[in-house]
């Protein structure tokens, strides 16, 4: 309760000032009415009610957690990298979508601006091989790989040692858990992921149903609490490498990298999940990441701004992506085989 106004009202009026900013209610044990109005109505982020105290232990990590959430979605001050090239350059767009669902702070040039024309001058490159990187120390990579990019920004795609208690295969909602579990005990865990932490639940922009975040969340938030939970019990990740063969030797099991290294495991987890379904149409190969996307509605979104999106499917990654493309200004048709989207869409979507 505040003076001439509800908390709801006074978060109400705050939002419409500061509309990125994050929210919480503090309430009476028995007001649980006004919190889940505030949620219905505000998108409220969190609430707490009476008592919560001690406060180090109810209300500080919330708060903290908010400013953290806050942060990370936060437009930042400079960016990790530049990229110059085409824009329907698919090697361009592996570099973008490995920035984005890794956290980096990017910004892409299409090679025929100004901008794109000044930053290639000032790296001394006339004729340069596309896509490329400048890097926030001034550094300059052309047409990098997906691994070189990685190993240049500090992700980790060599495993440190040569033996592990725990090898998890697969870096999605499963796969983490499945590390979380195995740090938690104190084995020493090494989880192999070929793209980002999170698997396709990270590519998601928006969830609004998973256990324990009533407001719902992005992939990409959710991704980020998954890889900073793992890395707090000592999770070892290992980012851009695939697993590509398992061979058995003695009591342990070899796991063999993309990079022809080979890791000995006391024990192995496979937790690959599913992938998109590829459409079996003329050209749509030869325009994979070059205006034909699987799931890459994170990475393409803003850059879609104005344009039309077609997104064939009418399950619940269909409909994440629409809402995405559609809040980026875009013109969004979904293509279903279906008559009623109900059929293979929660109803949150619909």
């Amino acid at each position: 309760r505040m003076p001439k106004m509800s908390g709801v009202e006074f978060l109400g009026e705050a939002l419409d000032v500061y509309p990125d900013s994050r929210s919480a209610l503090l309430t009476a044990y028995s007001d649980t009415e006004a919190a889940i109005k505030a949620i219905n109505d505000l998108d409220l982020d969190y609430y707490l009610r009476k008592p919560w105290e001690p406060p180090d232990q109810n209300l500080y990590p919330v708060v903290t957690d908010l400013l953290d959430a806050w942060e990370a979605e936060a437009p930042p001050e400079v960016e990790d990298v530049r990229l110059i090239g085409p824009r329907f350059l698919a090697e361009g767009h592996a570099l973008r979508d490995l920035l984005a669902r890794n956290d980096f702070a990017y910004r892409w040039f299409d090679i025929e601006e100004p901008e794109a024309q000044r930053l290639l001058g000032a790296a001394g490159l006339e004729h340069p091989q596309v896509p490329v990187a400048v890097l926030h120390d001034g550094s300059v990579l052309e047409a990098p790989s997906t691994t070189e990019l990685a190993q240049q920004l500090g992700l980790s795609v060599r495993a440190e040692r040569e033996v592990y208690d725990l090898v998890v295969i697969g870096g999605g909602p499963a796969g983490l858990a499945a590390s979380v579990y195995g740090g938690s005990e104190g084995l020493r865990t090494l989880l192999i992921e070929r793209e980002a932490p999170g698997g396709q639940a990270g590519q998601s922009s928006r969830i609004e149903n998973y256990l324990g975040f009533p407001r719902g969340l992005s992939g990409q938030d959710l991704a980020r609490r998954f890889r900073q939970q793992a890395e707090k019990f000592n999770t070892e990740i290992l980012a851009v490498q695939a697993a590509v063969g398992l061979e058995r030797r003695g009591s342990s099991t070899i796991v063999k990298i993309t990079d022809g290294t080979e890791i000995r495991a006391h024990a192995v987890i496979v937790s690959t999940g599913v992938a998109y379904r590829r459409l079996d149409k003329p050209g749509v190969e030869e325009m994979t990441g070059a205006g034909v996307y699987y799931g890459a509605a994170m990475t393409e979104g803003r850059a879609c701004k104005d344009q039309h999106v077609i997104i064939v499917g009418a399950a619940n990654s269909a409909g994440q992506a629409a809402i995405y493309f559609a809040e980026n200004d875009a013109t969004v048709t979904i293509a279903c085989r279906g008559d009623d989207l109900r059929k293979g869409m929660s109803e949150y979507l619909v």
